[in-house]
């Protein structure tokens, strides 16, 4: 994690914040795998590997060659949210574009994915460690 320079953050307080990243990234990495597993049994196609980063312009994708990788801030989301992503990259394993074909598969699988789009349009800018921090009530800084 690298924070913003803007804050002054001490040494402690980053190396707090690094270890709750490393903890939410385990997390979601276990949430991607348990919703890949179930949604692959729908959507059938092959996978090779499943990793978790911290993309700054995708909350997913799908490559040629079957690696699915995911955001790990979308463990701040909603479930249905975590889910759609997870439906739309396992769909591109049928289908790597985004042709009405496509669009008609995540559809059979997830009818509301258009709410879902819409949700992270309005709302995925506000997935982040800190945010989460403050919804909970935890102090960012130690001070």
């Amino acid at each position: 994690m690298k924070p913003q320079k803007s804050r002054c953050l001490t040494e402690a307080e980053i190396r707090r914040l690094e270890a709750l990243e490393k903890r939410y990234r385990n997390a979601a990495r276990q949430q991607f795998e348990s919703r890949v597993a179930y949604f692959h049994r729908i959507t059938g196609g092959n996978y090779t590997s499943i990793t978790v980063r911290d993309q700054k312009t995708r909350w997913g994708s799908c490559s040629s060659r079957g690696t699915l990788s995911f955001n790990y801030r979308l463990i701040f989301a909603p479930p249905v949210i975590l889910d759609y992503v997870v439906v739309h990259e396992l769909c591109h394993l049928t289908h790597m574009d985004h042709s009405k074909n496509f669009w008609n598969m995540v559809a059979s699988v997830m009818p509301e994915y258009k709410e879902c789009r819409k949700w992270l349009r309005e709302h995925g800018q506000e997935l982040s460690l800190e945010n989460h921090m403050r919804k909970l009530g935890i102090p960012v800084t130690l001070s």
